[in-house]
């Protein structure tokens, strides 16, 4: 079956480490037609826009969507409907990304990059799953007002919504309990139920949905101790189901513990299993065209892209395991370089990469 890969590499670093992740896609002998477009700060810069019709056009008729990342100093003071981030916000939206997985896994390799003891992230296998759709970050009414009563009347005010209908959260759960029957079978529900309404009304149903899984353990955790817990004992976690905000902070506290941010692969899927992967970084605009960006996060997000939306979970397992390969044989990008191993650029840890694969 021949799959369309619609390849968005977006600002900054993203050509680089999407460049590596193509290359290692097309060594695999499968029948892809990757198709470029513009995304971001580039689309934006060509077209007046960060997600023009013609790439939502070419990512909604694609199997999935090969993303870098979006962003940019030079566009900070653009209006926010005009900021490449809003891209990304409307590719969720549009094809109906609800769902982020986001693994975080220390390679043996990698156990000293770790910000924390060795001992206490060594075998670090767990994956976070992000709501994307819902919550504040989409949440209406929204925006700017002056306000009309109380301490601070007259004065203005900014405002957004945190809302979840029932279904959103019932989604997203089973998302969950199937990924905890494939692992431990533990689920941790991440909310603040204690002080928001909102996150009451998810705890509710995610204790109902569970009912359908009586195979797995679930547990429920504030965010701000799940914050601290990730540092203090990040292996008591297996799986994570949380909400859109609450897992923006997490995955990327979780991305710490692997050593670099440049590891983490992540996956956002709807529910047909169209994805858009992406690695869990940003555009690094400091360090684009420097050849020296880490690309195997980039290059892990295609494997997932293997396994999620395409069902060729051989060809994710070759992928994964040479990149396993090359981190055994000591080679390292600079934001994973440590005393006695062998620092490499960016192309060159796609080339070895790609060896491994043969």
């Amino acid at each position: 079956m021949t799959h369309t890969i619609a390849v968005l590499p977006g600002d900054g670093i993203g050509h680089e480490i999407v460049e590596q992740a193509q290359r290692v896609l097309g060594a695999l002998d499968l029948d892809l037609t990757m198709e470029t477009a513009p995304v971001g700060g580039t689309a934006y810069d060509l077209h007046g826009h960060p997600l023009p019709q013609a790439t939502l056009a070419l990512a909604k008729r694609s199997s999935a969507i090969l993303f870098g990342a979006v962003g940019g100093w030079n566009y900070d003071s653009l209006p926010r409907e005009h900021r490449p981030e809003q891209a990304i916000l409307g590719l969720r939206k549009s094809l109906g990304l609800f769902a982020n997985l986001r693994p975080a896994i220390l390679y043996p390799q990698l156990a000293n990059a770790s910000s924390l003891k060795p001992e206490i992230v060594s075998g670090l296998d767990i994956l976070i799953i992000r709501e994307l759709t819902g919550d504040i970050y989409f949440g209406k009414p929204r925006g700017v007002r002056v306000v009309e009563d109380g301490e601070f009347k007259g004065e203005q005010e900014g405002f957004d919504t945190m809302r979840y209908a029932e279904s959103e959260v019932r989604r997203i759960a089973r998302i969950g309990f199937e990924a905890a029957q494939k692992r431990s079978k533990k689920l941790c529900s991440v909310d603040k139920a204690n002080v928001l309404e909102t996150s009451q009304f998810w705890r509710d149903i995610m204790i109902d949905v569970s009912k359908n899984y009586p195979d797995v353990e679930l547990s429920h955790m504030y965010i701000d101790n799940a914050a601290m817990q990730l540092v203090r004992a990040p292996k008591e976690f297996d799986v994570i189901v949380t909400g859109n905000i609450f897992g923006d902070i997490l995955s990327d506290e979780a991305a710490m513990l692997t050593g670099s941010i440049g590891m983490l692969p992540s996956a956002s899927l709807n529910a047909s299993n169209q994805g858009l992967y992406e690695p869990s970084h940003g555009s690094a605009p400091d360090i684009a065209g420097k050849n020296i960006a880490n690309p195997l996060a980039t290059i892990l997000s295609a494997a997932m892209m293997l396994r999620y939306s395409l069902n060729e979970a051989a060809a994710a397992d070759r992928v994964e395991n040479a990149v396993k390969a090359v981190l055994e044989q000591g080679l390292r990008t600079a934001d994973i370089f440590e005393a006695g191993t062998t620092k490499v650029s960016t192309s060159q840890m796609g080339d070895a990469v790609l060896k491994a694969l043969n």
